[in-house]
């Protein structure tokens, strides 16, 4: 009878050994499953991509977000394989990073315009801009660049033919109003609105300095092609279906609601095909 007894027990703990091994078994391959994705980003968006990290898990894509300052680029980290994709810059500005490094890095979707804008606290209108007045615009020649091109749709000046999109003292044609442009680090933008006439800020810059969208006299629109941000990789990437399920959560309704609430309006998505991207230099002619 003890020998029986003992036996069950025995039959008993093999078969709970295999229903644990099993359900341990299932676990780590469900774990496997998860395809991880090292995502460089810059504070401005990191609460979209929180967002989208929590999306994500449902699709089996683990999210690892990469919160770079100012002092590192994301680029650089992508094309030494630190991370593996990224969202923080503009079509002009990727562009501009893989002539001066010969790097290849693609643009695989689009995210949003964070528009620039020209605030000012002595004017309310670009009627109301004198001759001769000072403006001030971000020093970097891409911001540069995006500063005269947002001048040129209001009407103030224009640009040279053949304009690149980086601005400089020569990269203006035509200057009606005989507007002085005053280069400035892009971070004291907002401080220099007290000894201009107005100021061209960048968007995370400005909304750091308790400045709304709507307090700008004139900003970009979604017309505004070569500065819609981007998911960039590296172009061997770019046809990665990973990658391309995260885009696609990206480009979606609920993400669209989730970052005009979440940012006050201050961000605007848009979402357009890489073909109409890749038209974007057509901006830089338009008068």
């Amino acid at each position: 009878m003890k020998k029986t007894i003992l036996l069950i027990f025995l039959v008993l703990g093999i078969i709970l050994t295999g229903c644990s091994s099993k359900s341990t078994s299932d676990a780590v391959n469900k774990e496997s499953e998860q395809e991880k994705v090292k995502v460089g980003v810059r504070g401005s968006e990191l609460r979209t991509w929180e967002y989208l990290k929590e999306k994500a898990k449902d699709e089996g894509i683990e999210i690892e977000i990469v919160n770079f300052s100012s002092a590192v680029d994301p680029d650089q980290a992508l094309v030494a394989g630190d991370i593996d994709i990224n969202a923080f810059q503009h079509v002009a500005y990727l562009d501009l990073f893989n002539k001066n490094n010969k790097t290849n890095i693609v643009p695989i979707g689009t995210t949003i315009i964070a528009p620039l804008g020209l605030y000012s606290k002595k004017y309310n209108s670009l009627d109301d801009i004198p001759n001769g007045a000072q403006i001030a615009v971000p020093n970097d020649p891409s911001n540069w660049g995006r500063a005269l091109v947002l001048l040129q749709e209001a009407g103030l000046l224009k640009v040279v033919d053949g304009f690149d999109g980086n601005g400089g003292v020569d990269k203006i044609k035509d200057n009606p109003k005989k507007i002085e442009i005053v280069p400035v680090d892009a971070a004291t933008t907002p401080r220099v609105m007290e000894d201009t006439a107005g100021s061209i800020i960048n968007n995370g810059v400005a909304v750091e300095a308790g400045l709304s969208l709507k307090d700008a006299i004139i900003h970009e629109s979604k017309t505004a092609k070569p500065y819609i941000n981007v998911i960039a990789a590296k172009k061997e990437d770019k046809n990665n279906p990973t990658f391309k399920k995260i885009v696609k959560l990206y480009q979606s309704e609920d993400t669209a609601k989730f970052i005009e609430k979440t940012y006050n309006g201050n961000y605007i998505p848009t979402f357009i095909t890489l073909d109409e991207l890749s038209t974007y230099k057509e901006t830089y002619s338009k008068k």
